[in-house]
């Protein structure tokens, strides 16, 4: 459905998909037959939710993705009913942290080594491992879910390992899928989301941006492709300059960012700016991670990639503009210990 803001100077189209993209036409095929010039394209077409397989149909299993998934779990949860979240990325851990808060009987399974492990690297994930069994989650890692069982509503979740977990309401957390079907045959190049240049461009007049966008981040010498909300709201931008960009017949800016995200676990903020990996050099830089208040650096190739925080929300701050001015580890180090 069409609906004009003239207050904005645009058009919605409610309610219809985009089903092809013509970049010789430059048209926009929607689901509905119809063919939408354009002489600007901003893809943005997001993720979803990765499914467990065996699960359409079976009530009681939610991707926490509509306000209807979230009313759905917190009642189940004050019901009395059993939680068990599959997966302990962004959204499971939060979801672990939010439904134990409030008195739920939560159990969290994640086939990595710790919470988080694949973004803060284990022994960060520990500490954040240790802060759900502090406040009573039943954690089971290093396991992957072999199936969920139930007749008509989940009453079961049976690990790899042959554990089974009674389960009155299931949360699958374990990642998403790009948004890109639709582009499928129109030459727009594909590889886990839409391809950019470094600018955001895909094609002439064509430009990407959030979960879907993948580009080679000069800041990092790394293609990418970014999931948290800030960075959807800053790409956008971006991706928007250089559509404007282009209309004046200039090159365009290179997007390079210092990734950022944060998550309120309990009565902790974890926050992290930067792009770490497994291997990175860690450095507890302020405080102590006994405590669960503390900021760490990561280091990589003679430089700091990231720093990590809980409870010390200034700490981050700096350290993402500095890591964006090319912090080096060396000189991170000694200035915490001169401080």
């Amino acid at each position: 459905m069409a609906a004009a803001d003239e207050g904005l100077g645009l058009t919605w189209e409610r309610g219809v998909a985009a089903v092809g993209l013509d970049l010789a036409r430059r048209t926009v095929a929607l689901a509905d037959g119809r063919q939408l010039p354009f002489d600007g394209l901003v893809i943005a077409t997001g993720a979803r939710a990765r499914t467990l397989p065996g699960t359409d149909g079976l009530a009681g299993v939610h991707a926490l993705r509509t306000l209807d998934d979230a009313l759905a779990v917190r009642a189940a949860v004050e019901a009395g009913g059993r939680l068990v979240v599959v997966g302990a990325g962004f959204i499971g851990a939060e979801v672990a942290a939010s439904c134990r808060s409030r008195g739920g009987d939560v159990a969290m399974v994640e086939p990595l080594p710790a919470p988080l492990a694949r973004v803060l690297g284990a022994p960060m994930g520990q500490v954040v491992a240790d802060l759900h069994r502090d406040h009573g989650v039943e954690l089971h890692l290093g396991v992957g879910v072999e199936r969920l069982e139930g007749d008509g509503h989940v009453e079961r979740v049976v690990l790899a390992d042959g554990q089974v977990l009674d389960a009155e309401v299931v949360v699958v957390g374990i990642g998403v899928i790009p948004n890109t079907e639709w582009l499928e045959g129109s030459g727009v190049e594909l590889a886990d989301g839409v391809v950019c240049d470094e600018t955001t461009l895909v094609a002439p007049g064509v430009v990407a941006c959030g979960d879907v966008a993948r580009w080679p981040n000069r800041l990092y010498d790394e293609v990418m492709r970014v999931e948290h909300w800030e960075h959807a709201l800053d790409m956008a931008a971006h991706a928007a300059r250089r559509l404007l960009a282009q209309d004046r017949g200039e090159p365009g800016e290179a997007f390079a960012p210092v990734p950022f995200f944060w998550s309120d676990q309990y009565d902790r903020k974890i926050q992290l700016a930067g792009r770490v990996r497994p291997d990175d050099e860690v450095a507890v830089v302020a405080g102590s991670l006994d405590e669960r208040r503390f900021c760490a650096l990561y280091g990589r190739d003679g430089r700091v990639v990231g720093a990590l925080t809980m409870n010390m929300p200034a700490k981050v701050i700096r350290y993402r503009r500095q890591i964006a001015e090319g912090l080096g580890w060396d000189d991170a180090l000694a200035a915490a210990a001169g401080s």
